[in-house]
């Protein structure tokens, strides 16, 4: 690397009150979320200071509450995270951008224009709103499904962060009248092939995307090809998504004593005070596969669970359904064990419901196994989702 780049980036990390030490440290955190060890701190930073300045991005904001935006404001300490998005010549972020209007838009089109000798990625915030032939979102008096069209088609790979760009999320909630989907989904159906890194969660963890800038496109893997072996068959980095909340929730050991938090107990704040086992008050943790109690959130202060709250299964978004197969309608009631039964043409069906339906209609007659399994009496409190082996050792009396 030129000497000249490095010392432009270490005016750029004294300017903004972050030493040579931080700098390397903050690394070594990067390369641990990356699950190598910290010897490749030198190499990352390295990557890092290669790639200022080289890698024009373009943050698409859509179908959104501006959650995931939010969320990258709250990027660790030091300040390297917002270096690395420095870092990235963001040509274009609705949310936070100056610009607004017709000079705005310019910067889209100019980014596009010099993608054939300067590939650029895109970052899309939010659903993708189908409905009203894509006028459920106007952009620029266009269907906001246009500009997607136009701009990743262009893209050297995009990014879908939060769980609404990954399969519709929130506004994708039965009865879904905005026609919202995933990015994935939407770019299939219009045969737009480019590779999509989906990033689920809701709101998206900064550092998960600053992790990925690192390991994927500052580090030359974008040019290489190597990106689509880092993905799993959903989109998601692997190293991201390859275990659940529950294996590593600092709750575990009272989910393995059998101390739960129950509603409306005469000990329900003791018990809560006591950092009890979620699980009985809807904790979607054991299915829902993220990192979050090891990276957390707001500068890895605190995350759901150590909050209080149960996990709802927002990292569950599943970016090769979108639409009706959401983690929302997947995961509600969230303070409930029992999850819907997804039937076509119907939507989600609780299984107490479709037991009283079915009431005295034989099991024989019944199609759907989960509702065969509701209607036999396993109806109340019993999850739907594939239980874990331990959940099935609770259940045989095994300690």
């Amino acid at each position: 690397m030129a000497q000249n780049a490095r010392g432009e980036f270490t005016e750029l990390l004294a300017a903004r009150g972050v030493s040579r030490r931080d700098f390397l440290k903050y690394c070594g955190s990067v390369a641990a979320l990356l699950g190598m060890s910290e010897m490749y701190a030198p190499q990352i930073a390295s990557a890092i200071e290669s790639g200022a300045k080289l890698q024009p991005a373009l943050w698409l904001a859509h179908g959104l509450c501006t959650g995931c935006t939010e969320s990258m404001a709250q990027v660790g300490t030091p300040d390297v995270p917002t270096i690395v998005l420095d870092l990235l010549s963001l040509n274009y972020w609705e949310t936070v951008m100056a610009a607004a209007g017709t000079q705005a838009e310019e910067n889209i089109k100019a980014t596009i224009d010099a993608a054939a000798t300067t590939p650029f990625i895109t970052i899309v915030e939010g659903s993708v709103m189908e409905g009203f032939n894509g006028y459920a979102l106007r952009i620029g008096n266009k269907p906001g499904t246009d500009e997607l069209k136009e701009v990743c088609a262009k893209s050297a790979a995009v990014i879908a962060v939060g769980s609404c760009a990954v399969d519709g999320g929130w506004v994708a909630g039965n009865p879904n009248p905005a026609g919202a989907t995933g990015v994935s989904a939407f770019l299939k159906k219009n045969n737009i092939n480019v590779p999509v890194i989906n990033l689920p969660t809701c709101p998206v963890n900064p550092e998960w995307v600053v992790a990925i800038l690192v390991d994927v496109l500052l580090a030359g893997e974008l040019k290489s090809g190597k990106i689509l072996e880092k993905l799993d068959a959903q989109g998601r980095p692997k190293f991201l998504f390859n275990s659940t909340i529950h294996d590593n929730c600092p709750r575990r050991g009272h989910f393995e004593n059998g101390e739960f938090v129950k509603f409306g107990a005469a000990d329900q704040a003791a018990q809560e005070a006591a950092g009890w086992c979620l699980y009985e008050m809807g904790c979607k943790g054991p299915q829902t596969y993220t990192t979050c109690p090891l990276v957390r959130w707001n500068k890895a202060i605190s995350w759901c669970v150590e909050s209080g709250s149960p996990c709802i299964g927002c990292g569950q978004a599943n970016s090769l359904t979108g639409g009706s197969g959401n983690w929302v309608d997947a995961s509600t009631p969230f303070l409930d064990r029992t999850k819907n039964v997804r039937l076509p043409g119907v939507g989600g069906v609780q299984p107490a419901v479709i037991g009283e339906v079915v009431g005295g209609i034989a099991a024989a007659g019944l199609v759907v196994h989960g509702v065969a399994s509701a209607a036999k009496g396993r109806v109340k409190g019993v999850p739907t989702e594939t239980e874990k082996v331990y959940d099935a050792k609770k259940k045989g009396g095994d300690k």
